[in-house]
């Protein structure tokens, strides 16, 4: 699963990086992002036309659901069911988005407990991690627009810190994941589905990072730094 990630490229650098109309993106450097926060999106303008950046809960609620119940606040959805779980097929035809990201964090089981590791690229370039979105209306006139992040198997560089990996985008794929309008035809969903699979682990580095990542409310820059090693 993926259960942490940073976000701290500037506005600029998404705009230029997503293809963004506009740099006026809120956006603050985060190197902590926790589930059932608010994290940065991109996805389609209502008219298709544009892509835009949004604040969107990470924790997807599915429409039908009577509340936004933590059942249904889910962080992660299977690249391998996706496209046919009731909570996600609607969001996987329609309602499609890029997480941007500048690393993310998995832990390895250890005699010691679990030591956290930062995966990024090589050139600390950003990255999309694939997503689907939802708009939840309760009664109340409660309105909820959150996020889930696709997972699949880990690649080679992955596989011995943790068995899935969030899916990473080719910047030449954004168009495709994003699409215009529904995806419905088996041919459309066919290609969707080759896209969801483990990055190439060629140009991604993964190393050991503080503990202190394990607490959502440390957030500084301090975090994605290389654990140094005591000396013996």
């Amino acid at each position: 699963m993926c259960g942490r990630f940073a976000q701290y490229a500037d506005p600029e650098t998404l705009a230029d990086h997503f293809g963004l109309a506009t740099t006026a993106v809120d956006a603050q450097p985060r190197y902590n992002v926790a589930p059932t926060q608010p994290v940065l999106a991109v996805r389609l303008t209502e008219d298709q036309q544009h892509r835009e950046c949004v604040n969107l809960r990470w924790g997807l609620v599915p429409f039908w659901s009577k509340v936004p119940d933590h059942r249904y606040s889910m962080i992660n959805a299977r690249a391998e069911t996706v496209a046919s779980k009731p909570a996600y097929r609607a969001a996987f035809a329609q309602r499609r988005c890029l997480i941007p990201a500048d690393a993310f964090y998995e832990w390895q089981p250890g005699k010691d407990g679990k030591q956290p590791y930062a995966i990024r690229r090589k050139d600390q370039a950003p990255f999309a991690m694939a997503g689907l979105w939802e708009h939840w209306e309760g009664d109340d006139g409660a309105v909820i627009d959150s996020c889930t992040i696709i997972v699949t198997e880990a690649n080679a560089l992955l596989a011995a810190i943790h068995d899935r990996m969030p899916v990473i985008l080719a910047p030449e794929d954004y168009g495709n994941w994003l699409g215009t309008g529904r995806t419905d035809r088996e041919t459309d969903k066919a290609l969707l589905q080759s896209l969801l699979k483990p990055a190439d682990p060629s140009g991604w580095e993964a190393y050991p990072i503080s503990r202190a990542v394990n607490r959502p409310a440390n957030d500084s820059p301090n975090l994605i730094e290389p654990l140094v090693a005591e000396a013996p």
